[in-house]
């Protein structure tokens, strides 16, 4: 609809090969959706040639835009800038890789232009994830939705079109460890879900090992759910009666049948076993902890080392 414009915020980090590919397959979708449209590229502190590349886009056509952060401060952190400093009627997030096909932008607009004011992309296909990476995925979005209280499709990605109405509910949420697929969930409004499949990837691999997506799934969990906090309530409810029935009968047998003499092994077992259950509460306090910390240190999200193009928002660093 002329008039209207939209954004699309791709953050990158290391993919120097991918930002030809990515303007030659975005580009004449844009053109096509009879929007004003801008890309604005979040470099998340790249230390190959992503940054020279992004420069030689912006120089060849003049609607492309990024920021660059003075070091790697993570996806989430980059596409909370992206946010913040997009312009636009209506903006896009969507990975840099091409799985998360440009092709697909057609029907987003379409979804938004019908009154969504959030449009989610889900992944269909699967082929390019080993099945170990499936069943995790499938575990965390089903524990995700029994501690957090909320739903969370199967298949639901970081490529998302929002409002500007939505944008400007995200850029109210200052929290430090940030699980943004949540944060969209939570904020409300009409949503409507586009399917697609994602090829494979033309060039290097992902960013996230296991150890990364471990950590994400936790941060995920910890900043929409205190149950786990209260699950250890309930466990020394019960250790605690199971202790005193233990005693109880002990103290029966020795009253009616005959003393016991105390065994090592059981004495042991028990130790080890209370050890165990008391570190791991105290590990699940200190996960939560170690977020007020950060909470409270108010730190930005991230920092801004450059810009490229016209500026895009007057938007303070994090």
């Amino acid at each position: 609809m002329p008039g209207q414009s939209l954004c699309v915020i791709v953050p990158v980090l290391n993919e120097e090969r991918m930002i030809d590919p990515l303007m030659a397959a975005l580009v004449p979708v844009l053109e096509g959706l009879d929007l004003d449209w801008t890309v604005l590229f979040v470099d998340d502190g790249s230390t190959d040639g992503t940054l020279a590349q992004i420069r030689a886009a912006a120089a060849r056509e003049s609607r492309v835009r990024a920021i660059s952060f003075s070091r790697n401060f993570g996806k989430e952190q980059a596409m909370a800038a992206g946010l913040r400093f997009a312009k636009g009627d209506a903006v896009i997030l969507m990975d840099g890789d091409l799985q998360h096909p440009p092709a697909a932008i057609g029907e987003f607009v379409a979804r938004w232009r019908q009154g969504a004011k959030i449009v989610f992309g889900q992944r269909g296909n699967w082929q390019a994830e080993t099945g170990m990476r499936r069943r995790a995925s499938d575990a965390f979005h089903a524990t995700f939705g029994v501690l957090a209280g909320g739903r969370l499709p199967r298949g639901i990605v970081d490529f998302v079109l929002l409002d500007r109405t939505a944008v400007a509910a995200m850029n109210q949420l200052d929290e430090r460890t940030r699980f943004t697929k949540g944060l969209f969930a939570w904020i409300g409004f009409n949503a409507a879900v586009v399917p697609f499949d994602a090829p494979a990837r033309l060039h290097g691999v992902t960013k996230f090992n296991f150890r990364k997506l471990l950590r994400f799934a936790l941060d995920g969990i910890a900043a929409f759910s205190t149950l786990p906090l209260r699950v250890w309530t309930v466990v020394g409810g019960l250790i605690s009666l199971g202790a005193l029935l233990y005693a109880l009968y002990f103290f029966l047998k020795t009253l009616f049948v005959s003393s016991s003499v105390p065994g090592f092994p059981s004495i042991i077992v028990s130790i080890m076993f209370f050890s165990g259950v008391q570190l791991l509460s105290l590990g699940v306090i200190g996960e939560y902890i170690g977020r007020i910390f950060d909470e409270v240190k108010h730190r930005p999200l991230y920092i801004v080392a450059e810009e490229i193009g016209a500026p895009t928002a007057n938007a303070a660093d994090g």
